[in-house]
């Protein structure tokens, strides 16, 4: 299973973007190259379970909506080969970037260890030690 789909694709590039990527020799005219789509989305699923794999149990439970931008983005600069424009490339190096540093652990997925959802217990508390400028305080000065 990918982290995207045909359809995340097209929504994300459009079609006419993802006919011209996917145009080889044997192609259908017109159309997206289901196959060569599928091998690029089945590429970049791989690379981003390599940076996964150090921090969480693979398949995750629950997929992150930021691994399917992710996983679009590789795909995407995949499938433009040598001939990646360089907005695509600095998407792919911004993917590339994120990956390493949920690897790191500097970024979390909201995941625990095992892919599911993690527990959120960071409920902000505030305190306070009184007021200090009170009138009954003030003794005379207010």
């Amino acid at each position: 299973m990918t982290y995207a789909t045909t359809e995340d694709m097209t929504s994300r590039f459009g079609e006419q973007d993802l006919i011209l990527l996917t145009r080889r020799q044997n192609s259908p005219i017109g159309q997206i190259d289901l196959t060569v789509l599928g091998q690029a989305l089945d590429d970049a699923t791989s690379e981003i379970n390599t940076y996964l794999s150090g921090r969480y149990q693979l398949p995750l439970s629950t997929q992150p909506k930021s691994l399917t931008r992710i996983c679009c983005d590789l795909s995407r600069y995949f499938l433009s080969g040598n001939n990646a424009p360089e907005h695509i490339e600095t998407r792919y190096k911004d993917a590339v970037s994120f990956l390493r540093a949920v690897n790191k652990g500097d970024i979390s997925l909201g995941l625990d260890t095992t892919g599911n959802k993690a527990e959120q217990n960071d409920v902000a508390i505030i305190e306070s030690a009184g007021s200090v400028f009170a009138r009954d305080k003030a003794t005379g000065f207010l």
